[in-house]
This record gives C-alpha cells, structure tokens and sequence, in this order.
C-alpha cells in the first residue's frame, strides 16, 4: 500500500512540474520545453496503463471467482433447479423460505431436498451441504 502511495504522489509531483514546464514554454515560446511537455505526457500515459494493469491483477483476489465443479454436478445428475435449492440451503434456510425465495411450493422444494440427499448420499441437509461442499459444487 505505501508503495503504491509513493507512486501516486510521485506522479502528482511530476504531473505538477509538468504543469509549470508548460506554463514556462507558453510564456517563451520555447518549442523544446514543448517537446519535452508531450514525451512526459505520452509517459504519463504509459504509466497510467501500466499501474491501471497492476492494481486489477494485485486486486482479482476481492472477485467473486467460484466456479462450481460442473464435471461433479454432470456425474451426480443434479439438475439446475437442484443446485438453486442446494445454494439456497446452504445460506441456512428452511423449506418455506427456500420456497418463497425461488417462486415454488414447499412440496417442490422438500422434493427438491429429498432428490438432493439421494445423489450425494447423505442423511441430513447439513451432510449434504458438507458433502457438496467438499465436491466443489457449492462454496
């Protein structure tokens, strides 16, 4: 972080130099204070793409980067409206919330649930939630 810092108020300082060099050139028409004004700015703008590059590859770990092992899900056949209600089971809620939250009736659900504890092979939900936990199928 303080690296980064130090190179922020490094190019503030040369962005304020820059801003002076300019002023100086238009008040002497010196075209070499001109060139030299367009080189730091094409710098300026070099470093800008590269910082830009290495501040999104230092910060790719605060994305959301879950995939879900599809080859597992594929094997245990669970459907797409199974991995819903497993998702939704796995943040903790019961068979009518579970309900109210993916628009079904409780009915659909406790089959859902039934279907879910069959394939992963598992007596209670929160053994199925462990156990797709471990697959990867779930985070």
């Amino acid at each position: 972080m303080f690296k980064i810092i130090l190179r922020f108020g490094l190019l503030a300082l040369l962005l304020g130099i820059l801003l002076e060099l300019s002023n100086y050139s238009i008040s002497n028409r010196s075209y070499y204070s001109e060139f030299l004004v367009a080189i730091a700015a094409v710098g300026l703008v070099a470093f800008g793409f590269v910082l830009r590059k290495y501040i999104i590859t230092k910060t790719s770990y605060l994305k959301d980067e879950f995939a879900p092992n599809e080859r597992k899900i594929q094997l245990l056949q669970i459907s797409s409206r199974e991995m819903e209600v497993l998702t939704v089971m796995a943040e903790g809620f019961s068979n009518i919330e579970i309900a109210d939250k993916l628009f079904v009736s409780e009915s659909t659900v406790k089959t859902h649930v039934s279907n879910l504890l069959s394939k992963l092979e598992a007596k209670r939900r929160t053994e199925a939630i462990k156990k797709a936990k471990e697959y990867g199928i779930i985070k």
